[in-house]
């Protein structure tokens, strides 16, 4: 049953720990898991939080310091020492989470907390792990592993993974490697278990192995783990040796964040923010789109001064504007929704461009044919002049066929480019459709009311 974060318990809570009682704290935790402590972190102040972080387990600690957000983290290990951070929490870290946790930290307190792990092989991993860039392979990865030497028999082979088993939480699987360790393949845990004692691992394991270098971006390894379905993916380096592990948990912490990126990029923000972050971030985060929205406002403006006398002559033709801008905006929104998505999850395929501009150009031509014949029923029906009812449908017509080709040309021109293409389903898309709708209705309408 999920646990909710109600006014009760949390004031009941509170009480708890001004009145510093600590069996009572932990009785009302301890069934909790730690994404639902998690919750509570962010409604208590620091001292309440330090004081609950106490009554907790070794395990549990660790575990809850990787389920709070980032700006929550960040004010919590500023109020304890690097002793503490170490003992209490580092030690009962994977290596890639301790990791994360350390690279969060000032290089100084970095230092200081490296100095206080007893343990000199897990420092010595972690500082191995911070010489990656963050949003690779080889800053996802974990150090903890289970590995064989393919030219182990069976006892020799059981003998040594239960060394190793000591140090990881789950094993998915069991890799393969040579005296060298060099990545030879993945082995069964089945045929392990069934395997004559004389057998040597050589016999038993599979040589075709998916694996990711230690500099692959993060999202690409999102990409292979979701395509072929796997739970964890071996990283080697640059020959080849097995370096690490990355598990599925840590690959969809990179997809929820690859999510909310492009969710901001998309509504026009620039940099990556919470809503607890200041006033100023937040601003410089909001203005650069903004400021642009703004341009194409000037410029939209400036279009309809120059068409001034006609819409005077025609004041009726203004009535449609809203129309034309908004219908140009969500078409082309639509198109570029529907080409990022396929390139985040890699399911684009290898057609040209040309083809993709085709289908989608047929596509629009089908919703602009319906979407104009109902206009020009509407128009109809209204009794509207002939001028203004043909303005209106063909010019709604070539304003989606354009929005369409737009916005599916925009997005794949910037993946090619190498620059994120969900910039282009956001404020850029419904700008530049804006003037250009706009521009093609007046023009066309320029054109009708003299011909007609």
């Amino acid at each position: 049953m999920s646990f909710e974060l109600t006014r009760e318990f949390l004031s009941s809570l509170k009480e708890m720990i001004a009145l510093y009682d600590e069996k009572s704290v932990a009785n009302l935790v301890s069934h909790l898991h730690p994404a639902d402590i998690a919750d509570i972190f962010d409604e208590l102040n620091i001292e309440e939080a330090k004081f609950l972080y106490m009554d907790l387990d070794g395990e549990k600690r660790a575990d809850l310091l990787i389920e709070l957000d980032d700006d929550t983290r960040e004010r919590f290990l500023n109020a304890l020492s690097g002793e503490e951070i170490a003992k209490q929490f580092i030690e009962e870290m994977d290596s890639d989470d301790a990791a994360d946790v350390i690279g969060e930290l000032s290089e100084e307190k970095q230092e200081e907390v490296l100095q206080h792990i007893e343990d000199v092989d897990q420092a010595g991993e972690i500082v191995d792990l911070l010489a990656y860039d963050e949003d690779t392979a080889g800053g996802l990865m974990a150090k903890e592993l289970i590995k064989a030497n393919k030219n182990w028999n069976i006892p020799t082979c059981l003998r040594e993974m239960r060394k190793q088993a000591a140090n990881v939480d789950e094993v998915y699987y069991v890799y393969v490697v040579d005296d060298g360790d060099l990545l030879q393949g993945i082995l069964s845990l089945k045929k392990l278990l069934l395997a004559d004692k004389n057998a040597r691992i050589e016999e038993l394991y599979k040589a075709d192995v998916i694996s990711v270098r230690t500099d692959t971006k993060d999202e690409e390894v999102a990409n292979i783990m979701e395509k072929y379905d796997l739970v964890a993916l071996p990283v080697v380096d640059s020959i080849g040796r097995l370096m690490g592990r990355i598990t599925i948990d840590d690959v969809v912490d990179v997809i929820r964040e690859e999510a909310g990126k492009d969710y901001q990029m998309a509504s026009g923000i620039v940099e990556d923010v919470e809503p607890s972050d200041n006033v100023i971030l937040l601003t410089r985060a909001r203005i650069p789109w903004l400021f642009i929205g703004l341009i194409g406002g000037i410029m939209a403006a400036i279009i309809l001064g120059r068409y001034e006398n006609e819409l005077g002559l025609y004041p009726e033709m203004i009535f449609f504007i809203p129309l034309i801008a908004a219908m140009g905006g969500n078409v082309g929104v639509q198109s570029s929704a529907i080409i990022v998505q396929g390139l985040a999850a890699n399911t684009i395929g290898i057609e040209s461009t040309g083809r993709k501009l085709f289908k989608e150009l047929s596509v629009a031509f089908i919703n602009g044919t319906i979407l104009s014949s109902i206009m020009l029923a509407y128009n109809l029906m209204q009794k509207e002049s002939l001028a203004l009812t043909a303005t209106v449908s063909l010019s709604l017509f070539a304003v989606i066929l354009f929005a369409s080709l737009f916005g599916t040309f925009i997005p794949l021109t910037l993946n090619r480019f190498k620059i994120d293409p969900a910039l282009a389903t956001g404020p850029f898309i419904t700008t530049l459709n804006d003037i250009v709708g706009l521009a093609i209705y007046l023009v066309m309408g320029r054109l009708l009311y003299v011909v007609l």
